[in-house]
C-alpha cells in the first residue's frame, strides 16, 4: 500500500482528465490525509538548489551542535545503561523554522536567497491546493484561504521548518519525530528523495511515505478537518530514526492566523429537523494552539472537546 501520487498539472486541463485528477485529490484528502504531487509547477532547478543549500547549512552550521546536543548525549548515556529503556519524550531531529520576520542562517552562501524564493513558490502552491479543496467540497472559490487569513488580507501564518534527522546510533531507543497530527491547515513537504523514515497511520497500520525525486507531499492538518466538518481528516504520522543517511525534510505550513475563527463551513453542516449536526466546535485558532502546545503527541479528539467546553 502506497500513498497516492498525483500529476497536479492535470488540474489545469479540461474534461475527463481534469475530473479524474480532482477525484484523485479528493480521495487523497478523504481516505489518506496525505498525497504526493508531481508536476506541481515548482522549477526543478530551484528544488535542486534547496537541497544543496539545506544540506550545506546542516553540515556547516548544525552538525557539530547536534552531535553535542542534550538529545545525543542522553541517548548515548541511555544506550550505555543498556536497561531496555527508551527515550520517548524527545525527537532525534535538528530543526529551525523560517518565517518572514525571524533570524535566518547567515553563514551558508545562497541560503537566504534560495529559501526566500522557495517559500514564495510554496505559498502559491498551497493556495492552489486550497482552491482545489474548495471546489471538491463545493465551497466558494477562496473559502479556505479567506477563513485562514481571517478575511481578505494576508494574515495567515506561513512557516517553513527545515529539519534533518542525522544517522542514529541507537534507532530502536528514540523516535525521529513522535507520532502526531499537524495543528494547522495545509502542509507541503519537500522530503529527502533517498533516505526514508516518514510513516502515516492508515487503517491501524504504519505505512511508509515513499521517497520520490522532487515531489511535494501534501498533508491536511486539524483545521482542514474542522472546516470540512470531518470530510477530510488530519492523519497521524511519525518519523523513524535510522542508522544510515541524514534525512532532510523541509515542511511548509499554511496555517490560520491566530485571530482567525475556525468552524465547519456552514454548507457542510447537515441541518436535521432544525438541529445543527456539527461535529466540531467553533474556536479561535490561537486558543487551539494553546491546547495543542500541551497535547501535540496525544489524541486530537480531546483537543476539540476542550475547546467546545471553553
Amino acid at each position: 500500500m502506497a500513498i497516492p501520487v498525483i500529476d497536479f498539472s492535470k488540474v489545469n486541463g479540461t474534461g475527463e482528465e481534469r475530473a479524474r485528477t480532482m477525484a484523485q485529490i479528493a480521495n487523497g484528502c478523504e481516505e489518506w490525509g496525505f498525497f504526493q504531487l508531481m508536476n506541481h509547477g515548482i522549477p526543478e532547478e530551484l528544488l535542486e538548489k534547496v537541497k544543496k543549500v539545506c544540506s550545506e547549512y546542516f553540515k556547516q552550521e548544525r552538525e557539530e551542535i547536534f552531535n553535542n546536543s542534550a538529545v545525543a548525549n542522553t541517548l548515548k548515556a541511555l544506550a550505555e545503561k543498556n536497561s531496555g529503556e527508551k527515550l520517548d519524550n524527545v525527537d532525534w531531529e535538528d530543526v529551525i523554522t523560517l518565517l518572514d520576520d525571524n533570524e535566518w542562517p547567515s553563514k551558508t552562501p545562497g541560503f537566504k536567497e534560495t529559501m526566500t524564493e522557495y517559500r514564495a513558490e510554496l505559498k502559491k502552491l498551497a493556495e492552489k491546493v486550497m482552491e482545489v479543496m474548495d471546489e471538491n467540497l463545493s465551497l466558494p472559490k477562496g473559502y479556505i484561504k479567506k477563513a485562514f487569513n481571517d478575511g481578505e488580507g494576508q494574515n495567515a501564518f506561513f512557516g517553513t521548518k527545515v529539519s534533518h534527522y542525522p544517522p542514529c546510533p541507537h534507532p530502536k531507543l528514540v523516535n525521529g519525530l513522535r507520532a502526531h497530527t499537524d495543528a494547522g491547515g495545509v502542509i507541503l513537504l519537500f522530503q529527502d528523495d533517498v533516505v526514508g523514515g516518514l510513516q502515516i497511520l492508515k487503517d491501524g497500520q504504519w505505512i511508509d511515505v515513499q521517497p520520490m525525486k522532487n515531489t511535494i507531499v501534501i498533508n491536511t492538518g486539524d483545521q482542514i478537518e474542522v472546516l470540512s466538518n470531518g470530510r477530510y481528516k488530519s492523519t497521524w504520522h511519525r518519523v523513524l530514526a535510522t542508522p544510515d543517511g541524514n534525512r532532510r525534510s523541509i515542511a511548509s505550513f499554511y496555517n490560520p492566523s491566530l485571530k482567525a475563527t475556525i468552524a465547519p463551513a456552514p454548507e457542510l453542516v447537515e441541518k436535521d429537523n432544525d438541529e445543527i449536526n456539527q461535529t466540531y466546535p467553533k474556536f479561535l485558532f490561537g486558543d487551539y494552539m494553546s491546547v495543542y502546545a500541551k497535547q501535540k503527541f496525544l489524541p486530537k479528539e480531546p483537543r476539540f472537546q476542550s475547546l467546545r467546553a471553553m
